[in-house]
């Protein structure tokens, strides 16, 4: 890992003790280490730490005093065991919102200078003295702003957390860590072989370059037609059985047709065969005591 300090840096306590963790890391990151950009160089940015694979932007803070337990924060207020934290910064200012006035200046001062900086993640290194216990060692403020728990003893976290850049594409190659570190103003800065010795690749990887050479891409070959004898079966089968139950229906049709048809038939001729009427007497004159009559 290589760590660039500005020449001229006064460094406080918890700063130099933070860069002697960066330095036992084998890590391939490059930390520059107080940097000043902003109008005419008046913003102060503890370091800024470049990997293959991202950046984030590191406010480093001490304390005034032995203070160790449960690190939480509620409300916006920063608590160590119910206590409020007692940070060595005469500031005066928050430490959440001093990391994101951090982010922003140098996101857009990479900009100014036509460099796309991706996108800025942000950390509190909160530096006990050696001997102090602060925990959990790491707290996510929202997403891309973390506090981690650091010192020579326990710098774990801090170590997982710029290993944790592990999931994003290596777009940061020595070429571009050099001129992003030229355009915040480093003056002793990296020089692109020890970036390149360090772990950087020395150009962006391309797909052409990871092509097999003296190898041409296969010819596409034709889908296998399949043969079409089931499909004909099946649909012989359904016209089949369409064209029986057509019949059957028809049958049907003209059974009730015909039935319909006798039967008025033989009721008219029920109704016309009339059983004949015994013939009409006609009155004759008969004679007293005839018999016949």
């Amino acid at each position: 890992m290589l760590v660039k300090v500005r020449q001229g840096a006064e460094l406080s306590g918890a700063e130099k003790e933070f860069v002697d963790c960066l330095k036992s890391f084998p890590i391939t990151c490059l930390a520059a280490v107080d940097l000043h950009v902003g109008e005419n160089g008046t913003r102060r940015i503890d370091a800024v730490l470049f990997t293959p694979r991202g950046i984030t932007v590191v406010a480093v803070k001490g304390f005034q005093r032995r203070q160790g337990g449960i690190f939480t924060i509620v409300d916006g207020a920063w608590k160590i065991s119910e206590a409020p934290i007692e940070l060595d910064d005469p500031s005066g200012t928050g430490p959440s919102d001093q990391l994101e006035q951090a982010v922003y200046a140098v996101r857009k001062k990479l900009e100014r200078a036509l460099l796309d900086p991706g996108h800025v993640c942000g950390v509190v290194a909160l530096v006990p003295p050696r001997g102090v216990v602060v925990r959990p060692a790491r707290t996510n403020l929202r997403p891309g702003l973390d506090v981690v728990v650091a010192n020579v003893p326990d710098a774990t976290e801090l170590r997982i957390y710029i290993e944790g850049f592990s999931a994003a594409a290596r777009d940061w190659t020595a070429d571009r860590v050099g001129a992003a570190v030229r355009a915040l103003g480093t003056e002793n800065g990296p020089s692109r072989a020890e970036l390149i010795a360090d772990g950087f690749a020395a150009n962006a990887p391309s797909v052409r370059a990871t092509a097999l050479p003296h190898t041409r891409p296969p010819k596409p070959r034709p889908a296998p037609r399949r043969s079409s004898a089931p499909q004909s079966v099946g649909a012989w089968v359904i016209v089949a059985v369409a064209v029986v139950g057509v019949l059957a229906v028809l049958g049907v049709v003209v059974s009730a047709w015909v039935h319909d048809t006798e039967g008025p038939e033989s009721a008219v001729e029920q109704t016309s065969t009339v059983e004949p009427s015994p013939p009409a007497r006609t009155p004759r004159n008969c004679m007293p005591f005839q018999a016949d009559c």
